[in-house]
């Protein structure tokens, strides 16, 4: 799960950048305000990726997906890439999850061999 969710997260980052980059053109936000929010949410992003297995971690990223989509507001395109990045957040958490139950199969059945 660690590896699918944090390529999510790690894309995320590059995603709020350039939405950064275009509300500081396309908005009447002051930067400062635009950078400060951008910031802290490509820092958690990037924080995440180390603690994506602990309790609770999955529920921040389910935040913050939900803060991508709330960004909309300002850029009317962040619904739609915010949609989109739950939806591979999701699959992220799914399937990664599958993934770590095979892998701890297969690890069980090596040790029983």
């Amino acid at each position: 799960m660690r590896t699918l969710c944090s390529s999510t997260l790690i894309g995320e980052v590059f995603v709020v950048l350039f939405a950064a980059c275009v509300a500081m053109q396309m908005t009447h936000v002051s930067a400062g305000v635009i950078w400060s929010v951008s910031g802290a949410a490509m820092l958690l992003c990037v924080l995440l990726c180390g603690v994506i297995t602990r309790p609770g971690a999955v529920a921040v990223g389910w935040a913050l997906q939900l803060g991508l989509i709330a960004s909309g507001v300002l850029l009317p395109t962040m619904y739609g890439l915010g949609v989109i990045f739950a939806g591979l957040w999701w699959c992220s958490v799914h399937y990664g999850r599958k993934i770590d139950v095979i892998k701890a199969e297969r690890e069980r059945q090596a040790a029983a061999a």
